[in-house]
């Protein structure tokens, strides 16, 4: 059967998700906006520094520090090429955590959709109720 939009992009984001190569979470997130990609983004290094999969974790405070966000990627990835992402749709295989959750706020996200309710914390969640984004979880399981 063929996927609603919603499916078809969270379907893409596994597959993003794929590239992380911070082996505690492998998420993956695609910036969409009128049916169309913007950018996408996996967890990892910063450009041309060690991964979590060649050196290990670099961890402090209970968090891997070495690695950098999938969605921080996509909005990176946005800046870097000059693409606007006023008004995208972020479809992300985990629920963004805080920081991220500040970082799509600003960046003009209208819409999360996510299938993985992965530490939830109850700021993320009231920062974008409060910025009126649409958070959906959507039910999928990569094969």
């Amino acid at each position: 059967m063929r996927p609603d939009w919603d499916l078809y992009f969270l379907k893409i984001a596994y597959a993003v998700s794929e590239r992380s190569t911070c082996d505690r979470a492998f998420v993956g997130c695609v910036l969409v906006r009128e049916k169309r990609i913007l950018t996408t983004g996996f967890n990892g290094s910063p450009a041309g520094q060690e991964h979590c999969d060649e050196s290990g974790h670099l961890m402090a405070d209970g968090h891997c520090v070495r690695t950098i966000h999938a969605e921080t990627n996509a909005i990176i990835q946005a800046a870097l090429h000059g693409i606007s992402t006023k008004d995208a749709t972020c479809y992300v295989t985990h629920l963004p955590c805080i920081n991220c959750t500040k970082v799509l706020i600003n960046a003009g996200i209208s819409r999360i959709v996510f299938s993985v309710a992965y530490r939830t914390d109850p700021n993320a969640v009231n920062f974008l109720k409060a910025a009126n984004i649409e958070v959906i979880l959507k039910e999928y399981s990569p094969s």
